[in-house]
This record gives C-alpha cells, structure tokens and sequence, in this order.
C-alpha cells in the first residue's frame, strides 16, 4: 500500500493507542487517496504493550520500533526513517482529523519550511483541551516562545504539524520529550525557516485511559527549555537589570551620605545594592559563556554582534579591568583600618565605617568575578578561535 518513492510521509507516534491508531491511519490513507499523494504512513512505536504495532501493519502502516522512551524521541526517530520529502506528524489519538490535511499539504508545496497547526484558529472542540492548557499553558508558553524568540507561531504545541525534510535535517533536534514540540519550532525561528500556520480543529481524543500528557510536569519542561534556549532572558536582562539598580542605587547613597552625612538605614540599603550589583554581574557574566558554549556546540545559530565583541576581547584587558577594581577595593580597605586605627582598633561607628566598608568589599568581589570571568570565558572560546 506504500508508494515507491513517496513524497509525502505522514507520521504518527504511538504508545499503546490500539484504540484509535487504525481510525487515523484509515483517515490518513482516506486524505493520501482523495489528493492523489504518493505517500507513506509511518507509526513511530515506542514500546506498545497493547497491539498496536500489529494494528498499525494490517492497516498498512510502516511501523519504526523506537527504542528511545517519549514523545520526542518518537517522532525525531520515525521522521528520520521516513521517506518522504515532506513529513506531516500528527498524534494518533483521534484528536486531530487526518483526512483533512489539505491545508498542510498545500503551504509545504508551496514552499514553507515548517506548517504549524493553530487549535485556537481552527477550533476546540467541546472537552478536547483542559482548561489549564486552554488558558494557563498554552496561552502563556506560546506567548513566551514569541518574546524570547520573535517566532510567528502562535500555537507552540499544537500535535499537527508539517516540515520538509530537509528543515528536519538542518534543525538537528535534540530533546526526547514533549519539549520537542518548543524545540521544533524554536529552531525552525532562530535559522531562518519560513514558518506558515494553518487552522487545525482539535477534538475530544478517542481513548478510554489516561493522557501520557502530564500538564505542570510537561508545561515546566517546555519553560524550562525555552529559558536555556535564550540566556539574553535567562542571565543577560535580568543580570543587566540587577547590575545596574545596584550601581545606580550605591552610588546614590554613596553621594547623600557625604553631603548630608551618613544616615541610619543607609547601610542596610547600600548593602542590598552591593548584593545586587554582584548578582547582576554574575548574570550577565553567564549569559555570555552560554552563548558561547552554545555557539560552539552548534545548539544556537550565529550571532554576528557576539562573534564581534567576542573577537575584539583579549584575556589582559579583562585581567587589568579586574585587577583594578581588585586594587580599589584594597585602598577602600586600607582606609576603613587607618580610620580605626586612632581608636585602637576597638569600637568603630558602623554608620561611617560601613558605607566605606562594603563599596570596597563589593569591588574586590566584583574584581575577582572580572579576572575568573575572563579565564572562563578564555578557555570556553578557545575553539572559537
């Protein structure tokens, strides 16, 4: 029932969905038929227990044992046994409509890298989605996936979608679980890929048990991807943020507290902002070895203004920028010992003494930060160069 040298592939991940894999596979042949396709269905199994994999051969099926346990491995492992030169993978739990992929077929031939189906365009049926993942999840991880990565998909997780094979070759996907779904998308929008969504109807799927979809679980895996997918907003903008109130806010209490003399919460307050600018620093410190690192390993495309002002550091300027603050922080110190030294070295006024103290404390720390930061970043970029 397969063709030779198929065009289409239509791919279907399964675990124990002896319920309704022969409904979709008999929607999908319906579809192949009524287009005049030639076309594959592969069922990529992942361990059934239930039948499945016999279900899947006697409808015709191509069925890929995938070794590898999830949702993601599944489908990364049955597209690259596919055959076809554009793949359109879809669950196989009856809640997507196979024999209506004309949308799908049309936007691939005409050029689109990745077609991403939009349940919220096309319409949710009655008990098809809880309302966590209708109004929490969904809403909020697509809506995230577009700030971070400026991608024109505004259904991240929709369970139908189509790409060509060879956007499934240059993505080089990594992730087996249901992240897949974020990363797909993610890379499809950080190489370039033209990406089309289509309106998809989602129905109530067909099955008697329990989803494998765990929605807290699977909802922090797909956040938690996209954050170390994007260290601007992981480190960089939170630490900028952070380094900047802190240096902002010590300076200005550094500067009322010598034309007005120190005050009772000064210390408590220039504290926090040394705490601040310390953690800021270190956010932003790794924001730039993550993307080098993710540069170097081929997880993140190029990006032309690091690779500049990465070309452009040298370990000695980093070691002088450090050393000097290591040397203002030394001096600060020295002057907190000479003003004690006249009483003894017994009790000192912690008003005074403090807001001088801590500046010099937090510039030796942030020193030390400088110098390790510019070994690190050294040693991370020594394939770079």
């Amino acid at each position: 029932m397969e063709a030779a040298d198929p065009e289409l592939t239509i791919l279907m991940p399964c675990l124990n969905e002896a319920e309704t894999l022969a409904t979709c596979i008999r929607k999908a042949r319906a579809c192949i038929d009524r287009l005049g396709l030639a076309a594959e269905i592969v069922v990529a199994d992942n361990g059934s227990t239930d039948g499945s994999r016999g279900i899947a051969r006697a409808e015709g099926a191509r069925v890929v044992d995938v070794e590898v346990r999830g949702y993601g491995a599944a489908l990364y492992y049955g597209a690259l046994a596919s055959r076809g030169r554009l793949i359109i993978m879809g669950d196989a739990d009856d809640s997507y409509d196979f024999s209506r992929l004309d949308a799908f077929v049309t936007a691939l031939t005409s050029g689109a890298d990745l077609v991403m189906g939009n349940r919220f365009l096309g319409g949710l049926r009655p008990g098809a989605m809880p309302w966590k993942n209708r109004y929490i999840g969904n809403p909020l991880l697509s809506g995230i996936g577009r700030l971070f990565f400026r991608s024109p998909a505004r259904d991240f997780h929709c369970g139908l979608r189509g790409l060509s094979r060879v956007a499934f070759d240059r993505l080089d996907l990594q992730t087996t679980g249901m992240e897949f779904a974020s990363e797909m998308v993610i890379k499809a929008t950080l190489v370039g890929l033209r990406i089309v969504e289509v309106p998809t109807t989602l129905d109530k799927d067909g099955r008697s048990r329990t989803p494998h979809l765990r929605p807290w679980r699977d909802g922090w895996r797909h956040l938690r991807f996209m954050l170390m997918y994007c260290p601007r907003w992981l480190f960089l903008y939170p630490g900028a943020a952070l380094f900047s109130a802190g240096g902002v806010a010590g300076a200005f209490l550094l500067a009322r507290s010598f034309v007005q003399g120190p005050r009772e919460l000064d210390a408590h307050a220039l504290l926090l902002a040394s705490v601040a600018t310390l953690l800021g620093f270190q956010g932003v410190a790794f924001a730039f070895c993550a993307r080098i690192y993710a540069l170097n390993e081929g997880l993140l495309p190029g990006d032309p203004t690091l690779e500049r002002m990465f070309k452009r550091f040298k370990l000695e300027s980093g070691l002088a920028a450090g050393a000097m603050l290591v040397a203002v922080g030394l001096l600060g110190g020295a002057c907190v010992v000479t003003g004690w030294s006249p009483s003894g070295f017994s009790t000192l006024q912690p008003r005074q003494t403090l807001l001088l103290a801590m500046p010099s404390a937090t510039a030796l720390c942030l020193g030390g930060q400088v110098i390790l930061t510019s070994f690190l970043l050294s040693l991370i970029g020594l394939t770079r160069r």
